[in-house]
């Protein structure tokens, strides 16, 4: 009879690390918040919510995408932000009513709460977020060294 262990073949998900996480989401969170403060002159507490929820994204698909041009993990950033910005709209704005922002004015809208200049903002921004990113995760997700 045979008492060997089997090795499990499947690749083990991706760790999470809740520091990391929470750190993430701190930056991310105080990043966007503090972007709308500087350039509208106010915010909301939800845009903080969707920062860190971008920042933990991109992160991660940026860690799955290490081997791709940055010019497609920052399109794959500026898709994510502009997808949370969309969901989080209709909720905030569509369905609660609290009129954080409206897009409405601006061309290549969609529903007032996502539109083409400002994701192409984001795709801007996510040039530098992913060049971070890309320091802070080697194969195993740690910190690579600079040598």
């Amino acid at each position: 009879m045979d008492t060997t262990v089997k090795e499990n073949k499947k690749t083990p998900r991706a760790e999470r690390h809740p520091v990391r996480e929470a750190t993430l989401f701190l930056v991310g969170g105080l990043g966007y918040y503090g972007m709308e403060v500087i350039f509208r002159g106010y915010s909301h507490w939800s845009m903080a919510l969707c920062g860190g929820i971008c920042l933990c994204s991109i992160f991660h698909v940026n860690k799955r995408m290490k081997n791709k041009n940055i010019g497609i993990r920052a399109l794959a950033g500026a898709g994510i932000i502009t997808t949370v910005e969309l969901i989080c709209g209709c909720i905030v704005n569509l369905m609660l009513g609290w009129r954080v922002w409206d897009y409405s004015h601006l061309p290549m809208n969609i529903l007032g709460q996502i539109c083409l200049p400002f994701t192409l903002l984001w795709f801007g921004l996510c040039f530098p977020v992913c060049a971070v990113c890309s320091r802070f995760c080697g194969k195993s997700g740690k910190r690579q060294n600079s040598r």
